[in-house]
């Protein structure tokens, strides 16, 4: 069964399958833009059988007909009815032919439905991702005051396409690199049409403070990450993120001597590791940093998104036990070799059960900035930043500050907080820019 959890991550990714492609096609194009089209009239018709055809051997021996239709009910109820279907384009990715089809649903608009296609014409992946929306920046960037550069961070085989963002001037300017949260992010940590990372970068370099942010490992290279069979948050984000700061530490025009991180959500619960392991550092910057372990989270969100209507139906309880399950496994860690728990092996859970992010932050002697949205379902006022403020209010050398309106995102909202509103377009508040900039250029 689809799990509605996957609705409530930030990548927004429903599924992926039929990984084990083994080829690419050289029919016409027209012809996978049909059946991409054929495939989202039987789905938005209830037609689940007719589409179920339209999958490769690898797609329906994984999943039945049944899932098929449970991921179409789930993204309606998220979405709202389906509309009608605005546009198809066709590419070419890792050597694949792709499909995206963007389709309007009556609540929260614009979705692509990509799908993959092997060499007989079958749908091998099948995916939801955000619509690209043209990116309007908010009224605090002044494009005027600073430009942007490529840049490489890592070597080798783990090479990462980066964006230095940095002020107009000779420096040396102070920087700030991003480090992103769970899911395989883009540079930007783009969700919808909302893109906080760039929001940051533009915001803060509007204020003559240098930002480095790149694509996460496990998006740049999802399938070559997949293979690492003892994956842990060091591989996922530990390690490229001081290979961003090795880049710094050479570039013209940045302070080597203040170098700052920010961690947001996941990349702030490490955040305290990093330091750890990285004595260049000026300070640590932490957005929504969880100091509650993950797989709590995943299922204090899954009970708290099951619960925003008042009542929990027979499929949400088995979504519940189902993680309820799953975290089972994760604090016992009875994993059995090969098998992925919440979308992960053993050695990532291996690996966090020794980390506690307020213990090793405790040992740290660096500047900490430690901001919180009080609108945040994932990571919470009551959950994870009450152990941030409990540990370090007296603290001098800690800075910590919540925000009444803010979701996860850090962008303003109101009512109870929803993963819906993710899709809505915002920026990062003009006030947490500001937070940072002050805060960065006092250290």
């Amino acid at each position: 069964m689809i799990k509605k959890v996957f609705l409530s991550i930030i990548t927004f990714i429903i599924i992926v399958i039929g990984t084990a492609l083994t080829g690419c096609i050289s029919e016409e194009e027209q012809d996978i833009e049909d059946v991409a089209i054929q495939t989202i009239g039987f789905l938005s018709t209830g037609k689940f059988n007719q589409a179920y055809k339209l999958f490769n051997e690898t797609v329906t021996d994984q999943m039945p007909v049944q899932q098929l239709e449970e991921i179409w009910s789930a993204l309606l109820t998220q979405y709202g009815e389906f509309e009608k279907i605005v546009s198809t384009r066709v590419d070419e990715e890792l050597g694949f032919d792709v499909v995206y089809v963007t389709c309007n649903f009556s609540m929260l608009g614009l979705l692509d439905i990509k799908m993959v296609f092997d060499e007989e014409k079958k749908i091998a992946g099948f995916q939801f991702v955000p619509t690209e929306i043209e990116y309007e920046p908010p009224e605090y960037v002044d494009l005027e005051v600073f430009d942007e550069v490529n840049v490489t961070v890592g070597t080798e085989e783990w090479e990462l396409p980066g964006t230095l963002t940095i002020p107009k001037g000779d420096g040396p300017f102070p920087v700030v690199v991003l480090v992103h949260g769970s899911g395989p992010n883009d540079r930007d940590e783009s969700i919808g049409p909302n893109k906080p990372f760039k929001d940051l970068a533009w915001g803060l370099a509007s204020k003559d403070i240098a930002v480095l942010r790149y694509e996460k490992r496990t998006k740049e290279y999802p399938e070559q990450s997949a293979a690492l069979t003892n994956i842990t948050v060091q591989e996922e984000t530990i390690d490229d993120t001081i290979a961003a700061v090795d880049v710094l530490n050479v570039t013209e025009q940045i302070d080597p001597e203040r170098i700052f991180v920010l961690g947001h959500s996941l990349g702030g619960m490490v955040g305290p590791r990093i330091a750890e392991q990285d004595d260049r550092l000026a300070g640590l910057i932490i957005l929504a940093g969880n100091t509650r372990s993950l797989e709590d989270l995943f299922l204090d969100q899954t009970t708290y998104l099951a619960n925003l209507d008042g009542e929990i139906d027979e499929n949400e309880v088995a979504q519940i036990e189902f993680i309820q399950e799953q975290v089972e496994k994760v604090k016992e860690l009875n994993i059995s070799e090969g098998e992925l728990v919440l979308g992960v092996p053993e050695s990532y859970w291996k690996d966090l059960a020794d980390y506690n992010p307020v213990e090793t932050a405790e040992n740290l002697s660096i500047p900490m900035l430690i901001l919180q949205g009080e609108r945040d379902y994932q990571v919470t006022i009551e959950g994870d930043f009450s152990t941030w403020n409990e540990t370090f209010y007296t603290n001098e050398n800690v800075t910590l500050k919540t925000y009444e309106m803010l979701n996860h995102l850090f962008i303003s909202g109101s009512g109870p907080p929803t993963n819906a509103e993710y899709l809505v377009e915002g920026h990062v508040e003009e006030e947490v820019i500001d937070d940072i900039a002050e805060w960065t250029k006092n250290h």
